[in-house]
């Protein structure tokens, strides 16, 4: 199989550690395939044959080619992913004393697995917030401070004989990173100047900074043929790749070829750059109206739109099978998985499976479906969300994976490249 490809997104990963820099890793392979940013403060110029991107809150990007003008009949392919991944975010005034430890105040972000992060090397990385001449509008700097400067310290098995039967963890007392140790009295705040001294300004011109920790080990392959993929953030950097992948490599000759990828999905999607937002809608629509289209025009493209909305899916685990839905197993090496779930957690239905399906058989590329228990609740994705706010058909996949939310995830390469060749298939129609 294609190890460049798994490589890259290995790549992209590690220099992914949180959402804005994910963002800007898009723009950077965005950039050099010659799309073109529109600023959503200005109007916008579009003409057929176009490749143009456009972004929010530094953390959440629309890329689309416009491939022909007849967009009415023709609609959107739309591929949707999420940026986020769940974790810790710095609190503000964070610095605390244990005696005479140093640790950080943090607050749990979406639904991490708590013990995969204890006695890991942990960095911190996000956007600082710097005073500007205009007061509505600071300056942003993205910010990793890429050296491993905190732990979360495991309490011995000595202290604590029931620690294999499994143990309650509070996040504000049990998760709390140690930063370092003094035996002088510290006045100073050591993550400000860090920040400072990392963007070579001074502390008084940081206003505020959304900062969060991550793992500072390096992706890689493992296994006994390095079939494995072990990363953190595979959820969902590795959909949000093939999306990218697909949208660079689009050879469509019909409507509009769309790649989405949102923040905020790990807590809920309701923020401006969320899936629960108008970001995409309006996007949409400001498309049309510079490509001189009316807003009846905006509805028939709705109406012959479809989407992929990616997201990883559920592996069955090896030591737990009893997991897994009786008779739909989801195996490494099976390829992409479609979800399905009769109260709707995910968009697929009989008429959207179809459709993937075909695609998939068409480029003889393998899929599953996954469905969970019928007594496991399962999580649900971005696709729900945003369907219902465009109208559109929807389809739920997701490279299926293990360790789902744990600081390092595992799924098999090949179903990865799987994935991205049906996403790249999806934008050849």
């Amino acid at each position: 199989m294609n190890t460049e490809l798994t490589h890259k997104l290995l790549d992209f990963i590690d220099e992914s550690p949180t959402m804005f820099h994910a963002t800007t890793a898009c723009i950077k392979r965005l950039e050099s395939a010659s799309f073109s940013f529109l600023n959503p403060s200005a109007a916008w110029e579009l003409q057929v044959g176009g490749k143009y991107y456009t972004t929010i809150n530094d953390s959440a990007i629309i890329a689309f080619c416009i491939n022909a003008d007849d967009v009415e009949q023709e609609g959107f392919k739309i591929i949707g992913t999420h940026d986020d991944v769940p974790g810790f975010r710095i609190k503000p005034n964070a610095q605390m004393q244990t005696e005479n430890y140093i640790k950080l105040n943090t607050e749990g972000y979406g639904g991490a697995i708590l013990s995969t992060w204890f006695d890991r090397p942990l960095s911190i990385a996000g956007r600082v917030a710097l005073k500007s001449d205009n007061l509505l509008r600071p300056r942003t700097e993205l910010v990793d401070v890429n050296k491993p400067i905190l732990i979360i310290p495991s309490l011995a098995i000595h202290m604590n004989r029931e620690v294999n039967n499994g143990v309650k963890m509070n996040k504000q007392k049990d998760t709390l990173p140690v930063l370092t140790y003094t035996n002088e009295p510290v006045k100073e705040n050591l993550i400000l100047e860090l920040l400072a001294d990392t963007l070579k300004v001074s502390v008084e011109d940081i206003l505020d900074a959304d900062l969060y920790l991550y793992p500072y080990e390096k992706s890689m392959l493992v296994g006994l043929k390095e079939e494995f993929i072990s990363a953190p953030r595979l959820d969902d950097l590795s959909m949000t790749y093939a999306g990218l992948e697909a949208i660079l490599n689009n050879t469509s000759k019909k409507g509009i070829s769309m790649f989405v990828c949102y923040d905020n999905e790990e807590i809920g999607s309701h923020t401006k750059q969320g899936a629960d937002s108008p970001y995409l809608i309006r996007t949409i629509e400001r498309i049309l109206l510079a490509m001189g289209k009316s807003r009846e025009a905006l509805f028939m493209a709705l109406e012959n739109s479809f989407m992929l909305s990616g997201d990883v899916a559920h592996l069955s685990h090896p030591n737990y099978m009893e997991k897994s839905d009786p008779t739909n197993p989801v195996l490494p090496g099976k390829g992409p998985a479609i979800k399905v779930n009769a109260n709707f957690s995910y968009t697929t239905d009989s008429d959207s499976y179809a459709v993937f399906a075909g695609i998939c058989k068409a480029n003889n590329i393998p899929f599953q479906v996954f469905v969970n228990r019928s007594d496991e609740r399962g999580g649900s994705t971005i696709g729900p969300v945003a369907a219902s706010h465009l109208g559109i058909r929807s389809v739920d996949i997701g490279t299926p994976m293990l360790s789902m939310h744990s600081a390092r995830e595992l799924m098999a390469a090949d179903d990865f490249i799987y994935t991205t060749e049906a996403m790249k298939a999806f934008f050849s129609i």
